[in-house]
């Protein structure tokens, strides 16, 4: 039963690191990376779908993307959503292709990045504090069950303090190695 809490609760804190992975990815560091234009969606015949369905997003340099849609109707559309996107990017059409340039960062908008990035990564450390709660919390439900002995319930809290301090690591990790980029030139 221990082992069954433990192994849930590592897989959720796998889980949330993932999440905040998937978010810092979106947040932009000055170089051009095909997963920026993500949360990008156009409308296609009436619904809303994301821009890589509709189109093939490409790395042209350190500092373009290329937008090349399967339909020529979608060029403007497509510009469009690039241009009304929160990403504060300014795309220019070339015939079938949109090229989208990445305009330098400036010191104030990294400093903002890098709060951003911050904020993320208290998000990430409070989910999988949570986890670590709700794992403590199952565990003293099964020593009030007698369930299990007082011992084994001192051991599973160590194990869980482990693991979630683990997670909280690699979340360090993660925020320093988006820090640096953000901080690069």
């Amino acid at each position: 039963m221990i082992e069954d809490i433990k192994q849930d609760a590592e897989s959720r804190m796998r889980k949330s690191i993932e999440a905040l992975k998937s978010d810092l990815n979106k947040i932009r560091t000055g170089r051009a990376h095909t997963s920026l234009l993500d949360a990008v969606t156009v409308e296609y015949y009436g619904s809303e779908v994301p821009l890589s369905q509709v189109a093939n997003v490409a790395v042209a340099d350190a500092r373009t993307l290329t937008v090349t849609p399967w339909e020529k109707n979608m060029v403007p559309v497509i510009e469009k959503a690039i241009m009304t996107s929160e990403l504060g990017l300014n795309p220019a059409t070339s015939g079938n292709v949109i090229r989208v340039p990445l305009p330098p960062l400036t010191e104030e908008r990294r400093r903002d990045l890098i709060k951003l990035v911050r904020a993320e990564g208290e998000g990430g450390k409070v989910a999988i504090r949570n986890i670590r709660r709700d794992a403590m919390g199952d565990i003293k439900t099964l020593l009030k069950e007698k369930e299990i002995t007082e011992d084994d319930e001192r051991r599973a809290h160590e194990q869980i303090q482990k693991l979630t301090d683990k997670y909280i690591a690699e979340i360090d990790a993660l925020l320093k190695k988006k820090e640096q980029e953000l901080l690069e030139i």
